[in-house]
């Protein structure tokens, strides 16, 4: 007798053949597949919040500094100035200790590592009873700072798949801007002391959480640690058939093994995309990012705005937190190089109208002894009066969050991208090293004498001289860098095999 059709084999007589999985049942299957990699990725994020946090700790506090009735506390504005820029200097110290605890530690102990400055420095500048805990607190926490920003893109790109890796390398910086409108946020609420205390909450929730993950499989393989590599990985894919990708990993941890000699470092190939990388950095922080968010406040208190400067700094972290995520997802559909001019040039138009605002603007109704930016004549004893200008007062809150726009949807996330995308694999380490030391330091002089320069030559000054660097930062972007959006990294590391200036031909 012949067999019903329901019981027979083959495609044939497949009599409820399954539909295609949806791309909303797809999108589902990868969450649930990935799930664990999304709970290490936060875990180690928190860091990012943390850093984005103690950047921009002295927005508030030095405001309120300046008003101390304690002569311990109250500070001058060279005092000012070196507690808003030493973060910078210990930034730069924690990126360069990176390049040796990402291979002494590995990548999850070092970020754990970080919390041991963050949270003396924190609880030093909450406890602080004279200027030198102020500074030491504040260097420790730049410290962990830059420490956590050179090992957790390390961290993510490691554990992370590839259909993933795109989406994951864009959260440290989303949470270091979430971290940064918490403090703006926080700032509304709670006292300067109270503001340190808080600070340390992520610190430990980071620890805890990462306490329970694993570490990076390709850290462990260059260890040798086979085995372990092989657990870690089963543990973050939630699935047993990951050895092929296993073997992947080995392969590269092989070939990536040897380094770079100083006689390959004369080589064009090699020091043309790290020039391109180092410049990069170098221009992103003249255009004035660090110092505007680290004096936000004190910035408004000197324009004469129309609402109170602390709610201002909120609503410029929640436009930077915005914009980010559009850069985010507009990044591979646009192209980098359009996205850099786009952000070159909204940012010349911003500090170009912050500069003329400041130049030729109402001024306010009382010298700002407290701040210690504006500088009042002796003979210019007018004030103006505050219904004339009341709409002119918008001028320095909209510009600077067209700014914040600008720097967030271009200069600020695509120069870590590209940073990865141009240097060469051999010479990675030590290049991104270079390249971190270079940015705190160029961040640490701006953020030492913007204050100086505002109170010798005005703050008009410093807006004219970032709206110059994003001129030329157009140039730049013009003249040498290359456009990687689909482009694979060897095709890239090829490109600069030639003297060509772009990929066409």
């Amino acid at each position: 007798m012949q067999e019903p059709l329901l019981s027979a084999e083959g495609l044939d007589y497949d009599t409820f053949p399954e539909e295609p999985a949806s791309p909303r049942e797809r999108a589902r299957a990868g969450v649930l597949q990935n799930r664990r990699v999304f709970l290490a990725t936060f875990a180690a994020v928190l860091g990012n919040f943390s850093f984005g946090y103690a950047l921009v700790y002295t927005s508030p506090v030095i405001p309120a500094l300046k008003l101390s009735s304690d002569p311990a506390l109250h500070l001058n504005k060279i005092q000012a100035s070196w507690f808003g820029s030493v973060f910078t200097l210990g930034a730069a110290a924690g990126g360069l200790s990176a390049m040796v605890l990402n291979d002494l530690l590995g990548r999850k102990l070092s970020i754990m590592f970080s919390a041991v400055p963050s949270v003396i420095g924190y609880a030093l500048m909450a406890g602080a009873r004279g200027l030198w805990m102020l500074l030491l607190g504040r260097m420790l926490t730049g410290f962990a700072g830059g420490l956590t920003a050179a090992c957790i893109p390390v961290y993510v790109s490691e554990i992370a798949p590839p259909g993933v890796r795109g989406a994951l390398g864009a959260t440290p910086q989303l949470m270091a801007v979430f971290g940064s409108l918490s403090l703006y946020a926080l700032g509304l609420l709670l006292p300067w002391r109270w503001l340190a205390v808080a600070g340390e909450g992520p610190v430990f929730i980071m620890v805890l959480l990462l306490s329970f993950m694993p570490n990076s499989p390709r850290f462990l393989l260059s260890k040798g640690r086979d085995e372990e590599a092989l657990q870690a990985l089963t543990w973050l894919r939630a699935d047993s058939e990951v050895h092929w990708e296993f073997e992947q990993i080995q392969d590269n941890v092989r070939r990536q093994s040897s380094r770079v000699s100083w006689a390959e470092a004369r080589d064009p190939r090699v020091y043309r995309p790290v020039l391109i990388a180092v410049l990069m950095r170098f221009l992103q922080q003249l255009t004035g990012i660090t110092p505007i968010l680290v004096y936000l406040q004190t910035i408004f208190d000197s324009t004469s705005v129309v609402l109170p400067s602390q709610q201002d700094a909120a609503i410029v972290g929640a436009v930077r937190l915005v914009s980010v995520l559009i850069a985010a997802v507009t990044m591979d559909l646009a192209g980098r190089k359009v996205l850099l001019y786009v952000s070159a040039s909204v940012m010349f138009v911003a500090n170009l109208t912050l500069g003329l605002y400041v130049q030729f603007g109402p001024r306010p109704l009382t010298p700002n002894s407290t701040v210690g930016l504006e500088l009042m004549t002796p003979g210019n004893t007018e004030q103006p009066s505050t219904t004339s200008f009341d709409y002119l007062t918008l001028i320095p809150l909209l510009a600077t969050m067209l700014f914040i726009m600008g720097y967030a949807m271009g200069w600020g996330p695509i120069t870590w991208l590209l940073m990865s995308e141009v240097l060469p694999l051999r010479a990675r380490g030590a290049a991104s090293g270079l390249c971190v030391l270079v940015s705190w330091l160029t961040a640490f002089i701006l953020t030492k004498y913007f204050l100086l320069v505002v109170n010798a030559f005005g703050l008009q000054v410093p807006f004219f001289f970032f709206s110059a660097i994003c001129l030329l930062s157009l140039l730049f972007t013009g003249c040498c860098v290359p456009e990687t959006r689909g482009r694979s990294l060897e095709q890239i590391e090829a490109f600069f095999h030639t003297r060509r200036m772009s990929f066409r031909p």
